[in-house]
């Protein structure tokens, strides 16, 4: 490959723009507009809904929902992916700035995209494969429940703070007794109206009635801007025809696009100046587990639209990154992949990544000419968008089969579970973790091993097999060592052999306990051979000790040697016999000898009779 090619390559792998825009058509242009409009009446109310969810005025989440759409048009791999807030980012987001302010957030933001750059370059996807899909289920359907009960203080028309579940919880319960009865009203119907909306796109109508099933699911997939617009529309005239609107409003929304500026690395809170170094001690963990977070679900996303291509997992990495950090730069919150715009952006025939560029649009033009009408969106309304959108990430239904199949699973789903709710969301997946991390290390300390008595193919003799189910590493050194050395002690005149196919590798702590292992079998003048040992482990092995060290490749090698060594035992031992019985006939012969001397002096001494 000439250079200049492999430049091509290379450009066109990480600015994939470059390779489908020449390639581009009318047709595409007309799916892609299609598509990124129906997606942009879905996120300008969802944005809303987010940015209050994280604690931030309205229109943060505005802010954060048109810079992922331009800067994945130009560097993103999947067609289909729509990036902008989530209700899971906006509920991390909400626990880094509880008592604090934007600032954390939008910092929070660029940190996000600092540390994906960092693992992008690094290659530290791999990271993300240490959150097992047990702990996924138990994290997204424990943030699930998390932000439905934070939206109960809207649905019931509360004025209340709180944080977290528990402390959620208590203070509903306590303020029950002030419910609004206009926004409890206002948010169950409209949860039920979005409920029966979505279900309409599973109609299927005659093939003749093409335009209803278009127009069906047109409303189906707009059902939460059509439910808000409605809802506005009631407060609206609620307003200005009579004594004010029965139901809490969002409230004035900052009109006009956000100023272009650098993330803010200091910040006054409290009366103080808080620097940038405190500023990221106050984040903690969110720095490192928020840019974890987002990355698995943008690439869980982008496999799961991937249509069996593969997915550049660098390049999406490095992607979500700038989105992040662009963001931070127009006042964003932390942004990723939204499953539910995605599947909206699929669904309505999005044939390139150039749709978000009229997402992008549409929700710069709501900034810069709809804001004055955001201000009469009923809060109650807001949430239930987000209760019916986020009521389908608790996965229950993986409960039954995981406890069929993995008991052990089900404990990390549940302990995540648990601690999300309990302690936090950060909290939560790091036990989570752990515990998969346990589960994953405790077959390496306690291997299984199986213990066999076995007879060669001709059942010429016996002899003792003993497999070890997994690598050989310094935690289960010593288990392994004293499961081989009380196998040898109970069957101590029967050979040993080591059935190394499952040893995959080893390390020093290893070969040092076997050539402890190799000398208390020589001490008990047992044999112990090793068989099917992997060439790298061999030279382990040898580099560490050499003397007594026998192993084997194919198991009739193996018997051919036991037989031999047998039958040189037993011509041994016949040897041992016959010079024992030599020796014997050679003793009686000198007992005799001696016997007949004694007779004869006795003879002599006695005197004649006669």
């Amino acid at each position: 490959m000439s250079v200049s090619a492999w430049l091509k390559s290379v450009a066109v792998r990480r600015v994939p723009i470059l390779g489908w825009a020449p390639q581009y058509s009318t047709d595409k242009l007309v799916s892609d507009a299609i598509a990124g409009i129906t997606v942009g009446l879905t996120v300008m109310p969802q944005a809303l809904a987010y940015a209050t969810l994280a604690g931030l005025e309205p229109q943060y989440g505005l802010y954060s929902a048109f810079v992922g759409c331009f800067v994945y048009t130009i560097f993103g791999t999947c067609k289909d992916i729509t990036i902008g807030p989530t209700a899971l980012m906006a509920l991390m987001t909400y626990q880094q700035i509880i008592g604090r302010n934007t600032d954390y957030a939008i910092l929070l933001c660029f940190l996000c995209g600092v540390v994906q750059l960092v693992m992008a370059i690094l290659h530290l996807g791999v990271l993300v494969d240490f959150i097992s899909i047990p702990v996924t289920v138990g994290f997204t359907s424990a943030t699930s429940v998390i932000i439905m009960t934070s939206q109960i203080k809207s649905l019931l028309g509360l004025k209340i703070s709180s944080s977290g579940f528990l402390d959620t919880i208590t203070k509903v319960v306590k303020n029950i007794h002030h419910t609004r009865m206009a926004d409890l009203t206002l948010g169950m119907v409209c949860i039920a109206v979005l409920m029966l909306l979505r279900k309409l796109k599973d109609y299927k109508p005659s093939k003749k009635q093409r335009t209803l099933s278009k127009a069906l699911w047109l409303i189906s997939t707009s059902r939460n801007a059509l439910v808000v617009i409605v809802c506005s529309t009631v407060a609206y005239f609620y307003e200005i025809r009579g004594p004010g609107s029965p139901f809490r409003l969002t409230g004035t929304v900052r009109p006009g696009l956000p100023d272009f500026r650098a993330p803010p690395f200091g910040t006054t809170l409290h009366n103080r100046t808080v620097g940038f170094g405190e500023m990221v001690a106050d984040l903690g963990t969110s720095v490192i587990l928020v840019p974890i977070i987002a990355v698995l679900g943008n690439v869980a996303i982008a496999k799961a639209f991937a249509s069996g291509q593969m997915i550049d997992a660098t390049q999406e990495l490095m992607t979500l990154s700038m989105c992040n950090v662009f963001g931070s730069f127009f006042s964003s919150m932390p942004i990723t992949g939204s499953f539910s715009r995605s599947a909206v952006n699929h669904a309505s025939g999005v044939r390139t990544p150039l749709g978000g560029v009229y997402t992008g649009i549409m929700v710069l033009l709501a900034l810069g000419f709809l804001t004055p009408y955001f201000a009469y969106i009923p809060k109650a309304s807001l949430a239930a968008v987000i209760i019916s959108a986020v009521i389908f990430m608790i996965e229950y239904e993986v409960v039954k089969p995981m406890w069929r199949s993995s008991k052990k699973d089900l404990v990390a789903t549940c302990a995540t579970f648990v601690f999300c709710l309990a302690i936090g969301v950060e909290y939560g997946i790091l036990v989570g973790v752990g515990i998969n991390i346990i589960f994953l290390l405790y077959p390496s300390a306690r291997p299984t091993v199986h213990v066999d008595k076995v007879k060669t193919r001709n059942n010429a003799l016996e002899y003792i097999m003993i497999t070890p189910g997994n690598s050989l590493y310094f935690p289960a050194v010593d288990f392994i060592k004293t499961s081989i050395g009380n196998a040898g002690i109970s069957s101590k005149h029967l050979p040993v052999v080591i059935d190394c196919r499952f040893i995959l590798g080893a390390d020093f702590t290893a070969a040092k306990g076997i050539s402890a292992l190799i000398n208390e079998f020589l001490i008990r003048r047992q044999p112990l051979y090793f068989l099917h040992t992997r060439q790298e482990v061999v030279s382990l092995f040898r580099g560490v000790f050499d003397n007594e060290f026998k192993y084997f490749t194919t198991r009739e090698e193996l018997e051919s040697v036991l037989e031999d060594n047998k039958r040189k035992e037993i011509d041994s031992e016949e040897t041992h016999l016959l010079n024992n019985h030599n020796q014997w006939r050679h003793s009686m012969v000198e007992l005799n000898e001696i016997s007949c001397e004694d007779s004869n002096i006795c003879q002599r001494k006695v005197p004649n009779k006669s």
